[in-house]
């Protein structure tokens, strides 16, 4: 049997374990990467993920630290104004439209918006650049055993790799996670959400726009042009019977129901892409860490897309894990390390599941007094200049 030592092993190799992996290859450190699945890195291949992804603010030193942000620059589209629309009414139009403006708060944007395809092709080249990173993809972790001093995990061709830490960015299944017997609290909706790409003729001007009804919320957010027209990333929540009956229409009903949803407020969307559907819940682990483990990302918490709060708090798993790895590269791995890692972030990790939670169960309401009480809370939120900017600056994690 091959065993081989490294200082970290990755098991997940989703865009934050691919991340992961750069960044603390860049950090020095040396890293075995894993995951069943090759990434698909394009867009018309069968599988590939037709998410995006909005990065915020504060992931971008993540990134930069990585050596990812001035790949990914050039293929992204800023967010300016995060625009929330109630269309709750009688009829299915705008009631409501309040505007975000991240120049409150900032003279940069709120982010910047990638296709999830797009970022596993560019990450994927990026750890191929770095000569301490071991990127396996067709690799699965199937086994841990841990002990104070290392980690032995145990990969699918019978190599057992010796580490200091195991990062377990492994999904919300997470076979890391179940091995070091960490319980989950799951929340679940009867929802699923449809991510697709559209053209429109009005440009979204950096725009994105959450359009809130009943079944949860429509998102519209800016792509890059695409066909010689402007382009937005959907993502359409509803229960999971009223996805599938909208996945089965026929093309032009499909058309007419989107429009509809959408309320016009782009002119007349055209798909440009395949329909995918995911389901929609919210989960957090009982701890961040375990022996010589860290968990991070969805193996840790899982958010409905909301707020594009999922893959930036992964992001700040992986700012903290880094940090304290940096400051004291000897203690990698060990308990103090691994205790403080939970303590920074289990809180907040449950503070913005909670808030989330809350905003998605608001936005699923059909009865028409609440979806009248939704429109007029958002409308009084919005109002109170002080309140709005301490909510724009929590959404993105500052202080």
């Amino acid at each position: 049997m091959m065993r081989q030592q490294t200082d970290i092993l990755i098991s997940g190799g989703g865009i934050a374990g691919l991340t992961a992996a750069a960044a603390f290859g860049m950090a020095g450190f040396s890293v075995i990467c894993v995951d069943p699945e090759p990434p698909v890195t394009s867009e018309e291949a069968a599988g590939s993920d037709l998410r995006s992804t909005a990065f915020l603010q504060p992931s971008i030193e993540v990134l930069r630290a990585a050596g990812l942000w001035d790949r990914l620059l050039p293929f992204a589209a800023p967010l300016q104004i995060m625009r929330i629309i109630d269309a709750g009414g009688v009829q299915p139009e705008p009631r409501i439209i309040k505007e975000f403006n991240a120049a409150e708060i900032s003279d940069q944007p709120f982010g910047w918006n990638l296709p999830n395809w797009l970022l596993r092709r560019e990450i994927a080249a990026r750890l191929a650049e770095l000569p301490n990173v071991s990127f396996r993809p067709g690799m699965a972790t199937t086994g841990l055993l841990t002990r104070e001093a290392q980690a032995l995990v145990t990969l699918s061709d019978g190599t057992m790799v010796e580490a200091k830490l195991v990062i377990a960015c492994d999904g919300r299944n997470s076979t890391m996670r179940q091995a070091l017997d960490i319980p989950v609290k799951t929340l679940r909706y009867g929802q699923k959400a449809l991510a697709f790409a559209v053209n429109h003729p009005i440009p979204h001007g950096n725009v994105s726009t959450e359009i809130h009804r009943s079944g949860g919320p429509f998102t519209l957010v800016p792509l890059p042009d695409r066909n010689g027209q402007p382009a937005s990333a959907v993502v359409w929540m509803e229960t999971g019977p009223e996805v599938a009956r909208l996945a089965a229409l026929p093309p032009e009903d499909f058309a007419q129901a989107l429009n509809t949803r959408s309320c016009g407020i782009l002119g007349e969307l055209t798909l440009i892409s395949r329909l995918t559907a995911w389901p929609i819940i919210a989960q957090v682990a009982s701890r961040m860490s375990g022996e010589r483990t860290a968990l991070l990302a969805e193996a840790a918490h899982v958010l409905p897309p909301i707020g594009a709060q999922g893959l930036n708090m992964s992001l700040a798993d992986l700012a903290c894990l880094l940090d304290l790895a940096t400051a004291k590269p000897h203690e990698l791995g060990s308990a103090q390390m691994l205790e403080s890692y939970h303590r920074k972030r289990h809180n907040d990790v449950q503070l913005r599941v909670t808030g989330i939670d809350a905003l998605n169960r608001a936005s699923m309401v059909g009865a028409q007094g609440l979806r009248d009480l939704r429109a007029g809370m958002l409308d009084t939120l919005y109002s109170i200049a002080p309140l709005r900017r301490t909510m724009m600056r929590a959404g993105l994690g500052l202080r």
